[in-house]
């Protein structure tokens, strides 16, 4: 399985989705997760940049595996993924910081008809507060959008939810220009 992890950390890698160093993946496997370690650069991931840990409860790996790990807890217990992509896409991040309500409301049709509006939430870096947030988002949606961090996205399998990270960025770069675009004719 962690061939399938470092494929999808490649191509975030390649499509400018993530920074090498920043973002992580995990599957579900039962009641267990395989997640990235921390700090490891999504494009080199090997054998050992993967890590094991529960789902249910803290393991010892946890002082390795991504600092994201409780928050990818939150969403495997609340709900039915599992694949889960985080990653720092640059327009979904600026858009979460030029927002003013609680969603991206995308305005191309691919956006409007496969993601819906995109919920952002607040919370800080592997924090409780994060979890509780990102998990109850991701209960009714399968992307979201952390203030000015980056994207969760949830899937039945990897490419899903891999998929679903390059639709909200997609959509939040038409969103962007559109918007630009606008205010700048006014």
């Amino acid at each position: 399985m962690w061939h399938e992890i470092s494929r999808i950390g490649k191509k975030l890698v390649a499509n400018g989705l993530v920074e090498s160093h920043f973002g992580n993946i995990s599957v579900r496997i039962g009641s267990k997760m395989l997640i990235t370690r921390s700090g490891c650069a999504l494009d080199e991931i090997t054998e050992d940049n993967v890590v094991e840990v529960r789902i249910d409860g803290t393991s010892p790996l946890d002082m390795i595996a991504s600092s994201e790990a409780i928050v990818h807890r939150a969403i495997y217990s609340k709900t039915p993924a599992l694949a889960i992509v985080h990653a720092h896409c640059p327009f979904a991040v600026t858009l979460s910081l030029l927002e003013e309500s609680e969603s991206i409301k995308p305005a191309d049709s691919e956006g409007q008809y496969f993601l819906g509006e995109v919920p952002i939430v607040k919370g800080g870096i592997g924090s409780d507060e994060l979890a509780g947030n990102l998990a109850s988002a991701l209960a009714n949606n399968k992307t979201a959008i952390i203030y000015s961090h980056g994207t969760f996205a949830i899937g039945k399998v990897l490419d899903e939810a891999y998929v679903l990270t390059t639709q909200v960025e997609h959509s939040c770069k038409i969103k962007y220009w559109y918007d630009l675009a606008v205010n700048t004719r006014a």
